[in-house]
């Protein structure tokens, strides 16, 4: 492995373990050059997924868009790295059983607002209102009456 501060090649594995419920392993590098550390992740090659979306058109199943809408989401609220890393963990553990070439847009949608609306309600309508496109203040208090009548 090519250390990504001075490209040396030789580098010595520090610290390795599993994650992504044994699906990947983390490995901690250390380089035998400059003394620079950094992470790499070793997991299953797979099929590439689809993701069907409402209209039909299928693309690429892409973490990073995930992640991005989480984050977009609980942007300013309490919500830790870890549990934004845990969600989608979880959400990938779901799609490798559940599914073997294209997953459905929806599930994806309804399975991390799921996950948001135990997380922080207001990531959750955030979330809900980019997913469920809210067009105005009715759409908004049509996802908040349910969560005013739960905490009564």
């Amino acid at each position: 492995m090519r250390c990504p501060y001075c490209q040396v090649e030789e580098t010595k594995v520090v610290d390795s373990r599993a994650s992504g419920e044994g699906y990947n392993i983390r490995r901690r590098r250390e380089c035998a050059s400059c003394g620079g550390r950094f992470t790499t992740y070793e997991r299953i090659e797979e099929h590439p997924k689809k993701v069907v979306k409402k209209d039909g058109r299928r693309e690429a199943y892409n973490k990073k868009k995930v992640v991005s809408g989480i984050e977009k989401a609980c942007e300013k609220r309490p919500v830790s790295t870890e549990s934004i890393d845990l969600i989608v963990d979880e959400l990938e553990e779901q799609l490798r059983l559940k599914f073997d070439r294209e997953i459905p847009g929806e599930f994806i949608g309804t399975f991390l607002m799921d996950k948001l609306r135990d997380l922080d309600q207001v990531a959750y309508v955030r979330f809900a209102s980019v997913y469920r496109n809210f067009e105005d203040v009715d759409d908004f208090l049509r996802e908040l009456k349910p969560m005013i009548k739960g905490k009564k």
